[in-house]
């Protein structure tokens, strides 16, 4: 009989880490998610739950313990998906230490610490690590300037990982590009606003939870037996340089 495996995906109460969980249910999965409250309603889908912990990933301690307990309910962990992390805007200039910190302890520093307590369990059955980065990983991101730094470092903290835990387990990186969220107004502005951003895109639409969830479990599948190390590029193509709309609207006479 095959054993049902076992993964972890923090920040899974809402956006895309609920639909990871989702998607990983929906696979065969035993999914635990956490988060510092519980989700507004269940994370389900066809009859089936993940489960739920509270835990700040901010907090080592309370990752070990969270980690630990997860195992002894199940008696294994075959995949880590770090999706936590996120930041308000904030000006690089007048940002206090405090905040910059609480930044750097979300995005960089939690996924650490879940990877260190989960290594030993993923170690026993050749399992793996996705860690959930950004495009402000890999270019500007103004006005989130902490956010950007620390997931690029989460992106070097990947390819080290991987690099320091082959041939056990297996580290990866998602650079995520703009998505739908039950949020997306924050962010991307009002529904016409959304609706050009997604117009500039080459894929012509923003990113959804599924879009991120399809990437994880490929990434944590056979399929991607000989992957490690890697970042997998998934925005649509990537964002239309401003200077290409500045010539064009110059073209134009506008």
């Amino acid at each position: 009989m095959t054993e049902v495996k076992v993964a972890i995906v923090t920040g899974g109460t809402r956006g895309i880490g609920a639909a990871i969980a989702r998607h990983l249910l929906t696979n065969g999965y035993t999914v635990v998610i956490c988060g510092r409250t519980p989700p507004a309603a269940a994370i389900a889908i066809d009859g089936k739950e993940a489960e739920f912990d509270a835990c700040d990933i901010r907090e080592p301690a309370a990752v070990t313990a969270w980690v630990d307990a997860v195992v002894a309910r199940h008696g294994r962990l075959d995949l880590v998906v770090n999706n936590a992390g996120g930041s308000p805007q904030a000006d690089a200039a007048t940002a206090s230490p405090r905040f910059s910190e609480r930044i750097l302890q979300l995005n960089l520093l939690a996924p650490l610490h879940v990877s260190q307590a989960a290594y030993p369990h993923l170690r026993a059955v050749h399992g793996s690590i996705v860690n959930v980065a950004s495009v402000s990983a890999v270019r500007p991101s103004p006005d989130t300037a902490i956010y950007g730094a620390a997931k690029a470092g989460l992106v070097s903290l990947t390819t080290s990982l991987a690099q320091e835990w082959g041939p056990q387990v297996r580290v990866n990186a998602i650079i995520v590009g703009l998505i739908e969220t039950e949020q997306s107004e924050f962010t991307y502005g009002s529904y016409d606003a959304q609706q050009r951003i997604s117009a500039s895109l080459p894929l012509g639409r923003m990113g959804r939870g599924q879009d991120i969830a399809e990437a994880v479990l490929f990434l944590a599948s056979p399929g991607a037996a000989y992957i490690s190390g890697a970042r997998l590029e998934v925005h649509g193509g990537g964002e239309r340089p401003l200077f290409l709309e500045i010539v064009k609207q110059e073209a134009q006479g506008q």
